[in-house]
């Protein structure tokens, strides 16, 4: 029997999941980490943390499993996006990574803009200048810390770092590339124009792959730390977004992948590289060649409702919330929750955006906030939805939904009516790291190509579809839509005293 590995290299854990052939889940093993903030709206991490972590939980599911290192055909890779790990020219870390959540870098998102032209970024890369993406990062360490850019020859994503140390080559996904703000979208490779507007040396940068392609292979020194076997095959994989989407299969346009976490994100494949012209959409190379996709994000999703339970009813399991609010009728009486508990991203990038209940009168009780804050939530989703078609992805086909969320089936009732798209759960509860190993698969040779992978891997569990409440909150939807343009200017002024 043969394994694929698929490692996940996370903000807070680096996750590991052994598979069989036939995709079955053989074994799983995560090990846990912390990040740094050293100052206010600053995130930084050791990539020692994440080396570590990969060596640990190769280790602990060969352990489980009984598998020989020898019998991994393949492993793939994913990891959190837009991080920035800095290199000498010995390989030796230069500062801790500056991570995909850090905040310090406005000032070197308005200086991209300026070198290019907002119009020009977002046709050339696909995505407007924001302080997660890791080219304001490079800027900020150039301006901050002379004596650390000074020294750097080589710049890596969060998991080309584990790459690097398994295999010692410098190599990144096209998916993971294209979240750096340097990637021409269309080529799918390095921009020459990017980088000659933003002076950073193209030798820094590691050589792009499509997720399926092989990018070295196990060396010897990884292989006597992990237990693998030296001269195994790694690949290119994915950054975690799109890794996530092969895990569920949503890799062909018309089949969008919603994970409803503590922050939602709605994946939407495409077959060519489309942009929203307004930049209020991501768009990335996919995982896997001649495929694109949009991305919407919304901060506080699940969290939402995890906030509202944590402050307002701790004693309360979120079943018996959302039993109580099974009741109340679609639209809860009048109630709207605005889901902007940490500002929001998509359609709204605005870091003052507040959340709040609107329309509160003294018939509304707990069940009425409960059922307000899930259509919320549902009613920012589909914010993202509607950009998406409009920007020219057309018929949404299918939507498969993950995350903790799914497992209300009144969110999902709710999400199906608001959406009016049927929704569907799959059997795969793995995430990135599933969708890595099928990367893996797919690169072992295991399967055709990955769509092939996805079929034969992954199947449809539960169905929820559009019910009659679809038609209440069609008239419902427009009014939440005016509530954030109407509320601007006083959460600018709020933000302005805190």
């Amino acid at each position: 029997m043969a394994y694929l590995l698929g490692i996940d290299v996370s903000t807070t854990a680096t996750k590991t999941v052994l598979i069989d052939e036939e995709g079955a889940v053989v074994a799983t093993a995560g090990s846990g980490y912390d990040f740094a903030s050293p100052r206010p709206l600053w995130s930084e991490q050791e990539p020692a943390l994440w080396w570590e972590g990969t060596v640990s939980s190769i280790r602990q599911v060969l352990a489980q499993s009984g598998a020989a290192g020898g019998q991994v055909a393949a492993i793939g890779l994913t990891g959190q996006m837009h991080g920035l790990v800095l290199l000498d020219e010995k390989n030796e870390v230069l500062r801790p990574a500056i991570l995909w959540n850090d905040q310090r870098t406005a000032a070197q998102c308005d200086e991209i803009r300026a070198r290019l032209t907002p119009e020009r970024l977002i046709q050339l890369t696909g995505n407007d200048a924001l302080t997660g993406f890791t080219a304001p990062k490079i800027l900020w360490v150039r301006e901050h810390e002379p004596e650390v850019y000074a020294r750097v020859r080589h710049l890596l994503l969060p998991k080309d770092y584990v790459r690097y140390r398994l295999t010692g080559d410098y190599a990144v996904d096209c998916a993971d590339g294209a979240g750096t703000l340097l990637f021409d979208l269309k080529a799918r490779t390095w921009s020459d124009e990017m980088l000659a507007a933003l002076d950073i040396p193209r030798p820094w940068l590691p050589q792009p792959y499509e997720g399926p392609e092989v990018t070295g292979v196990i060396n010897g020194q990884a292989a006597g730390l992990t237990g693998l076997a030296p001269g195994t095959p790694v690949v290119a994989g994915g950054g975690d977004q799109a890794a996530q989407a092969v895990g569920v299969g949503a890799v062909e346009p018309g089949i969008v992948a919603l994970t409803l976490g503590t922050s939602g994100v709605v994946f939407a494949p495409t077959d060519a590289p489309l942009v929203e012209p307004e930049g209020r959409l991501h768009t990335f190379c996919h995982a896997l060649p001649g495929r694109w996709h949009f991305m919407g994000v919304m901060l506080s999703a699940a969290g939402s409702l995890q906030w509202y339970r944590d402050t307002l009813a701790p004693a309360t399991s979120f079943d018996d919330l959302t039993n109580e609010a099974a009741a109340v009728p679609a639209g809860s009486e009048g109630l709207f929750f605005l889901p902007y508990l940490t500002g929001e991203r998509t359609p709204h990038p605005d870091p003052q955006a507040r959340a709040g209940w609107i329309g509160l009168t003294r018939r509304h009780t707990r069940p009425h906030l409960t059922r307000s804050v899930l259509e919320g939530v549902a009613y920012g989703l589909k914010d993202s939805f509607r950009l998406i078609q409009t920007a020219g992805l057309g018929q949404i086909r299918q939507v498969r939904l993950s995350g903790g969320g799914a497992k209300s089936a009144l969110w999902r009732q709710i999400l199906a009516d608001v959406l009016d798209v049927e929704l569907v759960m799959v059997n795969t509860t793995e995430g990135a790291a599933y969708g890595a190993a099928l990367l893996a698969a797919t690169g072992a040779g295991r399967f055709a190509n990955v769509p092939a992978a996805c079929q034969a891997t992954v199947q449809i569990t539960g169905r929820t579809s559009p019910g009659p409440d679809r038609l209440a909150y069609a008239q419902l939807y427009p009014i939440f839509c005016d509530l954030y343009p109407a509320l601007r200017p006083a959460f600018q002024a709020i933000g302005q005293q805190s």
